[in-house]
């Protein structure tokens, strides 16, 4: 039987992970519409609708995996069930990194004002890559969920022990040393999309503000909507970064347990980690006016039926 504590945690997660999905399907609804009847699709949507449906097949797939694990506990922590839930965590997880890594990059090359030559090329370029990069990105998550499916754990110890919140250790796992360098392997590429959002992240700030700045010392007392757009877009950078780190974090928490299974260590992990998302998705409607005005025309037509039914 789960504690109070351990209940609280899945159910503020399920409500995250919901939330992520409602927000990533607007994104996604929005972004398609952009490439519907046009020949090729513009490589900012191309990238949004890897991200946004990437993310709510992540968020569904854990609120099955956290409503299994309070109805569902015993059968859930069979070796099977258990290798076939981290691998896909794994596998969408990474995927996210990747896309939001790639976001982060085509904001910098598209917004960012730097006059090196190598800069400049890939401005130029950056619509061709676009397709190359998004692929590049899921074989590389493959790769790295591929050894969680040869048997990861090699040895489940008391599968069928009582679940006691305060005695996790009775499920520790004993993992394969060979395996396990296997996964140290292929897993060792994750770091390259922090890498690049970090980097991509703060020369795009660093560009910003320097723009800003060039802003305000030529700047008159009134309000200049270019200079707040400015700052609005180095704020959802700064919150891009700051929740791609933190995911980052999480994510590799939980793929290496750092954490006993069924801890409160892992519960907390996993709260956290479900917020990221999330509030990314929001952020990114809160950035973009695309993306505020389906929910916008959604929200006029529901009111207009609603007058209209009561007249």
């Amino acid at each position: 039987m789960m504690t109070s504590f351990a209940l609280l945690c899945l159910s503020i997660t399920i409500i995250e992970s919901m939330a992520g999905i409602l927000g990533n399907g607007i994104i996604l609804a929005a972004s398609s519409m952009s490439c519907m009847g046009s020949k090729t699709w513009p490589p900012f949507d191309m990238i949004m609708i890897a991200l946004s449906s990437s993310k709510v097949i992540l968020q569904s797939w854990n609120t099955l995996d956290f409503l299994m694990t309070i109805f569902y506990e015993p059968s859930f922590y069979k070796e099977n069930v258990y290798t076939a839930s981290k691998t896909m965590f794994t596998f969408l997880s990474y995927s996210t990194l990747w896309f939001g890594a790639w976001l982060n990059v085509f904001y910098c090359i598209k917004v960012a004002s730097f006059t090196q030559s190598f800069f400049i090329w890939l401005k130029l370029r950056i619509a061709r890559l676009v397709p190359w990069m998004l692929l590049t990105s899921w074989l590389c998550s493959f790769t790295a969920a591929i050894p969680f499916v040869w048997n990861v754990y090699s040895v489940h110890k008391n599968i069928t022990a009582p679940s006691s919140m305060t005695n996790s250790s009775a499920r520790r796992t004993t993992r394969n040393d060979n395996l396990g360098l296997l996964i140290l392997l292929c897993n060792a590429g994750i770091v390259l999309p922090l890498i690049l959002s970090v980097v991509s992240s703060v020369l795009l700030i660093g560009s910003l503000w320097m723009h800003t700045r060039r802003m305000q010392n030529h700047a008159s007392g009134f309000r200049d909507p270019s200079l707040e757009a400015h700052i609005k877009a180095i704020k959802s950078v700064c919150s891009f970064l700051v929740l791609y780190i933190i995911y980052f974090i999480f994510v590799l928490i939980i793929v290496f347990e750092v954490f006993s299974p069924l801890s409160n260590g892992e519960f907390i992990s996993v709260v956290l980690m479900a917020i990221c998302p999330a509030a990314h998705t929001f952020v990114l409607i809160w950035s973009n006016p695309k993306f505020q005005e389906l929910p916008a025309r959604i929200w006029h037509h529901t009111n207009c039926h609603v007058r209209a039914a009561s007249m």
